[in-house]
């Protein structure tokens, strides 16, 4: 199914949208590796799945299609593949668009994707995620994007940040996922500045458990996202309990959620890397509260 079709069924029905995201195993028998855990999600209902690329848009496109036909045909479930732009030229996006459309791919979330760590980006013939949308449009895909809450990181002011957001909208694409944020209240001061610069589709909000103080320090630095007093205090708390620090995430990530869809976000996504057991803790909490 469409993803732009399955926000808009929502809307119509008062329902909110919960999707998971998860990424090809790496190492070999990637399809293998990955069914196991795609069926755990899918038997949770979710509305869609997506399929990640590796970082620094290293990823095998062919696995994220894999995996991606994978969720829709065998599990009954849509998906989304994401597709990152950086050192992409047109024939290797031509090549990544003619790879999903074999897979039989419907929705793609088109990303920048991230820059190398060390060195100078790979060369490309796209410098942004909203260059590459015109053509999956026009591909016949439905595409999403992704928003920043807190702004991107390369950006110097969220009012920018918002600015390229708009630029995504109209290049095509039809809904947002977020990147992860551990505040709320961020979320919906920049949900008022999205509204006020016009956009108009779906966006829908990524969460991510902290599952390690490790992690954490990973995604502050790679993504720009803050941490509020009260991970704070977590991370202090549990900083010799490994499995507490574990528990603790899950439950503040499932408050979020819940929090979220009490105030009537467009959409809710959880980033289960790959593991069944945080994706099942969501839909516990949100189910809890009612009929999603």
């Amino acid at each position: 199914m469409r993803i732009d079709s399955l926000f808009a069924a929502a809307r119509a029905a008062e329902t909110i949208p919960v999707s998971f995201e998860m990424f090809p195993p790496k190492g070999e028998l990637t399809l293998e590796r990955a069914r196991a855990a795609a069926e755990k999600l899918c038997a949770l209902k979710p509305d869609f799945v997506s399929v990640t690329c590796s970082a620094g848009g290293s990823g095998d496109s062919g696995a994220t299609a894999d995996i991606a036909q994978m969720i829709s045909r065998d599990f009954g479930t849509s998906s989304v593949a994401h597709l990152t732009g950086i050192g992409l030229t047109h024939a290797g996006l031509a090549a990544r668009i003619a790879t999903y459309r074999a897979a039989g791919v419907e929705n793609v979330l088109a990303l920048r994707g991230d820059l190398p760590q060390t060195g100078d980006a790979p060369s490309g013939d796209f410098s942004y995620a909203a260059d590459i949308i015109p053509a999956l449009v026009d591909a016949g895909f439905c595409v999403g994007a992704a928003a920043y809450p807190e702004g991107h990181i390369a950006c110097d002011s969220l009012a920018e940040s918002v600015r390229h957001l708009k630029l995504k909208q109209d290049a095509g694409a039809s809904f947002l996922v977020t990147q992860l944020f551990f505040d709320n209240d961020l979320f919906y001061r920049f949900r008022e500045l999205a509204d006020a610069a016009g956009i108009t589709v779906p966006i829908t909000c990524g969460i991510m458990p902290f599952m390690s103080k490790q992690q954490v320090t990973r995604m502050v630095f790679m993504c720009g996202a803050s941490l509020p007093s009260p991970v704070i205090k977590l991370l202090a708390r549990f900083e010799d309990d490994p499995d507490g620090l574990m528990r603790a995430g899950i439950d503040y990530a499932c408050d979020q959620l819940v929090d979220l869809a009490e105030h009537g976000v467009d959409g809710l996504h959880v980033y289960t890397m790959n593991r069944p057991s945080v994706a099942r803790a969501a839909m516990q909490a949100l189910r809890a509260i009612g009929p999603l």
